[in-house]
């Protein structure tokens, strides 16, 4: 799988209250229109709580 830009994934996730858990990022991300490339890498990030954007991109940097 490429990997998605991690600033297009932050463009769908703007607005996410934080803390929030990768189920509830995905809604979001969905919900702003994210393409399927974004929520399908988005849904292999580990399934915790994170604090803010810094945390959500470093971990979907890794993925």
């Amino acid at each position: 799988m490429s990997q998605p830009d991690p600033i297009r994934m932050q463009k769908y996730l703007s607005g996410v209250d934080y803390p929030a858990g990768r189920d509830d990022l995905v809604r979001h991300a969905q919900d702003e229109g994210a393409d399927d490339e974004v929520l399908d890498h988005l849904r292999t990030i580990p399934d915790r709580t994170y604090d803010g954007p810094n945390a959500v991109s470093a971990e979907f940097s890794k993925s």
